[in-house]
């Protein structure tokens, strides 16, 4: 090393690399180690060192006035930065980083603006841009499949691996890589020849194409020239290097300080702070930003960690996830496998069994060629779920260590596969879960995702789906601003939210969101903005979206001992005058616009069901539905579903309805009218279908209609008719269809017909009903009128006595 610094030309994320990274420095043993990354990161070096630090991690930098501008330096345990780093930390050998400061790389995105590229952002950066949005800053071209163009364009974006690869007439730039460095086994016991090769190569390329279309590479090269200036002053020659190997051009070439920090005058800068975050495989191989270059770090861990026999050890793992998956695979697929791969790796000239090899082999022996388990295998083991860790010693903001706190105190363990969670909030550790996770949803921090669940319905339960992403510590550090707890910070933010909001129904899912979040200090708030968005608000279809959301808030408020009073009188005004302006709103509305007046309808319905007893409230909304349901004004479909409501609700007998059906479906009527009505009535998933099963009056005057309509209208009401009858579920149809295919029930007392449907008696047996109720008695556990009952045969009288028929009405009620 005495003829100057040792340059290390790397790919980043490169498993060969690494060890290639590794054995120089063990050869060169150099006073001191030179980084490609961001100089803030150097107070936080000692760290990899830590015994609870595991990649993969990133440097994380964002603006501290503005935290949504921040970039990420990810590391893996295949990244030759990290074997470098702690390789020089194990031997006490300084190490420090000399790209472009995060200073000035962030201040010149703010300057291009959030959606521009960042070159100066460094390789092995991806910038976090505004919520929503982690686009990539500019990377290093070793990491990037941009192509290559001409010489003489100075805007192409080369990549450099592109290149190299068609010159040695490979197609695949990564397959190159992998034959030409992954599976290299030595060069003549030298371990600096790989980069000596790798920066000839380079020096050639950059002679050809210059800066390759990365006009801001000059900028953070000249800052890469001064410190390593300055490094050699301290230490002399004996300084290693470890930077991209695009860059080792650029730091052999001759140049003056004087000339570099002329490139580096007038840069913008602004104020950053610096942590350690958590990393994930799934994030590297996402194809945007630094994971472009990297689509496999679940095959690369397995490269670097693997000490031999790596194709036969790669397909072991493989055939245990898909035995975990159930799959039927023995040790003798394995062994097929092994042989196709290496088989394969001849044929395609290949000196060893690469990815493409071992992913063909897993599809042909242990997938029977199906694409579907493959998958498995490309989602768990090529990509992987690995999370990596961080001491808690690293620095954070309040806010992240609360939320760490919570997160043990709860054994709530964030991960990076998607998981499923169910919730009992009749659990206190459950219960805490649900408001950890309601308030990082305040807080735009989204973690988990609630969901319907298969089981319970019960207002007790709670289905989430969490996942841990990188991108969440931007979040965090954003939401910093609101407090330095995750419930004050809720609190500021629900506040804010609050006053800002200028939609009524944005204020009610506030108020909900608030409620579930337990979040009490800020109702307050909330009720004030709530109350003066619905004196203003006269229209009746925002009235009606945002009752539903107060009626929940109102529920969930109940089962978590929450005092709801004041949300229940804002509740119940929004509910009045919904009473008020629903009956003019439904006059003159045109089909879209009757479609969803329908759907406020059964919302407000809904809600109605939901809120706590008013004075005469539920009378006042009955008596609205019948207005609904009698005015012929209203659209069809509104009409019909206001009857429906009525009758399931009790306010409308059978006799009722059928006079109503029948009015609606006379011959005055036109068929496209007729045919809205039905659709409200019995449309959808209402349960329409079992009404017309159980009712062969309504039956009846359906058929006579629809049998009745003219054909050249039938055309016309078909589509209405197919979207009301083909939402029911088949066995409902199929007895639809034999009901109608039976024609008219027989007269009571006459014997049934020969052709009737079994199941479908002429009239109720009391004798075959009474043998039931002793079993209905056991299940409910209502006392019985006498001892020893017990259902007896079919048709015959139930021991212990004859069930007077008022009780039987009141057990087939309870059923």
């Amino acid at each position: 090393m005495s003829g100057g610094p040792l340059l290390l030309g790397v790919r980043h994320h490169g498993p060969g690399s690494a060890r290639a990274t590794r054995a120089a420095l063990e050869a060169a043993e150099p006073a001191a180690v030179l980084i490609e990354g961001p100089p803030e990161g150097d107070a936080l070096l000692p760290l990899a060192a830590d015994e609870g630090m595991r990649p993969p991690v990133a440097l994380l930098a964002h603006v501290v006035d503005d935290p949504r501008r921040a970039a990420f330096w990810p590391l893996a345990e295949f990244s030759p930065e990290w074997v470098a780093i702690r390789w020089a930390l194990a031997r006490g050998v300084p190490v420090r980083f000399i790209d472009l400061p995060a200073a000035h790389s962030l201040a010149l995105t703010a300057a291009d603006g959030d959606g521009a590229a960042d070159p100066s952002a460094g390789p092995g950066t991806e910038r976090a841009g505004p919520p929503g949005d982690t686009g990539p800053a500019d990377t290093d071209p070793m990491d990037r499949d941009q192509g290559a163009g001409p010489a003489d364009a100075a805007d192409v974006r080369v990549d450099p691996l592109a290149v190299l690869a068609g010159a040695a007439g490979y197609e695949d730039p990564e397959r190159w890589w992998e034959d030409v460095v992954e599976h290299r086994t030595g060069h003549g016991g030298d371990p600096l020849a790989p980069f000596a090769a790798l920066g000839e190569a380079m020096t050639a390329l950059r002679a050809e194409y210059g800066h390759g279309g990365h006009e801001r590479d000059l900028v953070r090269e000249a800052h890469m020239r001064l410190k390593v200036r300055a490094a050699r002053k301290e230490f002399g020659d004996a300084v290693a290097v470890v930077c991209g190997a695009w860059h080792v051009p650029a730091l052999q070439e001759r140049t003056t300080v004087t000339a570099d920090r002329a490139l580096l005058k007038g840069l913008p800068k602004t104020r950053t702070e610096t942590t350690w975050v958590p990393w994930t495989h799934r994030r590297l191989a996402r194809h945007s930003g630094y994971g472009a270059g990297i689509d496999s770090p679940g095959w690369y861990a397995h490269l670097f960690h693997s000490p031999d026999r790596v194709v036969e050890r790669w397909l072991t793992r493989a055939a245990g996830l898909l035995r975990e998956a159930d799959l039927m695979v023995s040790s003798a697929h394995v062994i097929e496998a092994v042989r196709l791969a290496e088989t394969l790796a001849v044929m395609r000239g290949r000196p060893l069994a690469g990815l493409h090899e071992t992913t063909d082999a897993i599809r042909a022996v242990m997938c029977d060629g199906s694409d579907v388990p493959l998958a498995l295998v490309h989602d768990r083991l090529i990509v992987g779920d690995v999370l990596g860790e961080v001491p808690d010693s690293a620095p954070a903001v309040p806010l992240q260590r609360d939320i760490g706190r919570a997160q043990r105190s709860l054994r709530l363990k964030p991960e990076a596969a998607e998981r499923e969670i169910e919730l009992d909030l009749r659990k206190e550790i459950d219960a805490g879960r649900s408001r950890l996770l309601h308030r990082l949803r305040l807080l735009s921090i989204g973690w988990g995702e609630p969901f319907r669940g298969r089981g319970s319905t019960g207002t007790f339960r709670e289905s989430w789906r969490l996942r841990w992403e990188p991108e969440l510590h931007v979040r965090v550090a954003e939401a910093g601003v609101w407090g330095t707890t995750v419930l004050t910070a809720a609190v500021a933010r629900a506040g804010s939210r609050a006053a800002a909001a200028t939609d009524l129904a944005e204020v009610t899912a506030l108020a909900e969101e608030c409620l579930l979040a337990e979040v009490t200090d800020a109702l307050p708030a909330v009720m004030r903005a709530l109350a003066e968005r619905a004196a203003l608000d006269t229209d009746v279809g925002r009235l009606a979206e945002a009752l539903p959301a107060l009626a929940r808030s109102l529920r969930y408020g109940d089962v978590r001992d929450t005092d709801t009073t004041a949300l229940a009188e804002v509740a119940t005004g929004l509910a009045e005058r919904i009473c008020v302006g629903l009956p003019p709103a439904c006059t003159g509305l045109d089909a879209d616009g009757a479609a969803r007046m329908r759907d406020h309808l059964d919302a407000v319905h809904t809600a109605v069901g939901l809120l706590p007893p008013a004075d005469g409230l539920e009378d006042r909304w009955a008596a609205v539905l019948r207005r609904l349901a009698d005015r012929d004004t209203v659209p069809g479909v509104i009409r019909g579903r206001a009857a429906r409501l009525l009758l399931d609700g009790g306010r409308l007998d059978e006799d009722g309805a059928a006079r109503l059906m029948g009015l609606a479906l006379s011959a005055a009527v036109p068929p496209d009218r007729a045919a809205a009505w039905i659709e409200g009535f019995i449309g959808g998933a209402s349960g329409g279908g079992m009404l017309l099963v159980h009712d062969e009056r309504l039956l009846a005057l359906v058929d006579t209609w629809l049998t009745g309509v003219p054909a050249e209208a039938f055309t016309d009401v078909l589509p209405l008719l197919r979207r009301t009858f083909s939402a029911y579920e088949p066995g409902v149809r199929r007895t639809l269809g034999e009901l109608i295919r039976r024609g008219p029930a027989p007269a009571s007392g006459s014997r049934p017909s020969p052709t009737a449907v079994p199941g479908f008696g002429t009239g109720l047996d009391h004798r075959r009903a009474d043998a039931v109720l002793p079993v209905l008695r056991l299940l409910l556990g209502t006392a019985a009128p006498s001892t020893g009952t017990a259902p007896g045969p079919a048709g015959s009288e139930p021991r212990g006595g004859t069930v007077r028929p008022a009780e039987r009405d009141r057990a087939g009620a309870g059923t």
